[in-house]
């Protein structure tokens, strides 16, 4: 098992900003995939943002134009830049880090994101 480190929830006003961190300090393989995900109460897990070893990114249709996922191979991290957020928002974040082979597949224990005024 490898250990995801997340950090950064918290509470935040509805139009402000928070950024996620998750770093993986014993990685012995490639990442080829990092992602968020998040799971709201009576809620599946759905996707955020993702992103490939080659800077390809992708987003959930209800993030696009206010969530930035970036990543920083040197430290096995991954960001997720959350601007104008919105009630809707509230949700557990999971960061997912994957290999190339199926079982590399790891998830960060979340990390509680509250959008309230």
């Amino acid at each position: 098992q490898v250990p995801l480190v997340e950090s950064g929830g918290g509470l935040v006003q509805p139009g402000g900003s928070l950024r996620l961190s998750c770093a993986a300090s014993e990685i012995r393989f490639s990442i080829n995939y990092m992602g968020w995900y998040r799971q709201a109460p009576g809620k599946e897990r759905e996707m955020v943002a993702i992103v490939l070893s080659g800077g390809t990114t992708n987003y959930a249709d209800s993030v696009k134009g206010r969530f930035t996922i970036s990543r920083d191979n040197a430290k096995n991290t991954v960001y997720l830049q959350m601007n104008n957020v919105k009630p809707e928002d509230t949700a557990v974040y999971f960061c997912n880090f994957r290999g190339v082979f199926v079982h590399q597949n790891y998830w960060g224990q979340g990390t509680q994101v509250t959008v309230s005024s």
